[in-house]
This record gives structure tokens, sequence and C-alpha cells, in this order.
């Protein structure tokens, strides 16, 4: 199979599986094990274990693993590693049926669960936008007194860093329960 070159931006992989009942333990501690090792690839920008329940729009009993890597070369190079494969050897005893990955581009991720289908790229900006705005704004607000006298470059790393962790865990939650139906409502077909 030839693999098309991908362009050199940030990767992002959701990963389910279900795991056996009476093994939810042990396939944690392997899992927590194996990001841990995972962190220490080249190229490694995160990850989370997502526990079944654990995304209250989520409404299924699988395990997810969000995973992020700088370039397709680095996350491929982790796919291909031998400390992964051990990893997926000790998890195997605790996974119940197939495990399934799906690639997830941009900031899609953030308006969709696990089992949805990605909305469209405009809605996702438009929301994106609708999140971004009033947190930009809020913390220029916020932090411009002690920031003003700063550089530009350690003043523009704060912002960003707070701007994605608050996207990430408290506005972009929101709005993906807001916007739900909007989000991932199918486009009218003309009659």
């Amino acid at each position: 199979m030839t693999r098309m070159h991908a362009p050199n931006h940030a990767v992002t992989v959701l990963i389910s599986r279900k795991i056996r009942p009476g093994f939810e333990a042990q396939f944690e501690h392997v899992a927590q094990q194996l990001l841990e090792v995972a962190s220490r690839a080249p190229g490694y920008l995160g990850a989370h274990l997502m526990h079944p329940g654990e995304e209250p729009e989520v409404h299924d009993s699988l395990y997810h693993v969000v995973l992020a890597f700088d370039s397709q070369k680095n996350l491929d190079a982790w796919q291909l590693s031998s400390e992964r494969e051990l990893g997926l050897a000790a998890a195997q005893p605790c996974v119940e049926g197939q495990t399934t990955q799906r690639s997830v581009s941009g900031l899609a991720l953030w308006f969709q669960g696990p089992s949805a289908a990605t909305p469209p790229r405009w809605k996702v900006a438009a929301v994106t936008w609708l999140g971004i705005c009033p947190t930009v704004y809020l913390l220029f607000l916020v932090l411009w007194h002690w920031i003003e006298n700063w550089w530009l470059l350690p003043r523009v790393m704060l912002l960003t860093l707070l701007v994605a962790s608050t996207m990430t865990w408290v506005v972009a939650p929101v709005l993906t329960r807001v916007f739900r139906n909007w989000l991932n409502k199918p486009a009218r077909v003309p009659t």
C-alpha cells in the first residue's frame, strides 16, 4: 500500500477499545504506562485516556485514547516502535473485539464525540471563532496589566497556552453541548 506524502503538520488519532468486564483496572494501568512511554517519543504533543462515561455526551462503553504528534512521520514512527508493540501486547488480554483507530484533522476533535461524524469545516470554524474570540478578549483584559511590559514572544506564548487550554477543557466542551444539534445536523438534500 502506498502512503501519500502527508504535509508536515500536527496529527491526532482517536483509538477506541472495548475492555473485557473485570479487566478495566489492568487495562488502565497498561494504558497509562504506554502513554508515559509515548510521551518520550519524538514529536509527541499530548494524549488523553477517556474512560467510558467520562464525556456526558458520549454514550458508549468504550475506552478512547486521543493521541497527538507534531507530524505524520513522527506518529508513524511511534506506531511502528517496539515500545508501542510491547504495550499493545500487554493490553491485548484486556481488550474485547476489534480496536478502531481514526485520524482527526484540525480543530474538529474539539467538536465531535468519539462516535460522531466530523462536522463540516465551516461549522467547526464558526464555533471555534465563537469560543476563541471572547476567550482571547477576556484573557487580554485580565492579564494585560501584568504582561504589558513583556516582550512580544513571551506574551504570545502565554496567551496561546492559556487559550488552547481554556478552549480544550472549558470552552469547547460547553460549545459542543450548546451547538451539538447544529454541528451534527445533516445537510439538506434538494428534492
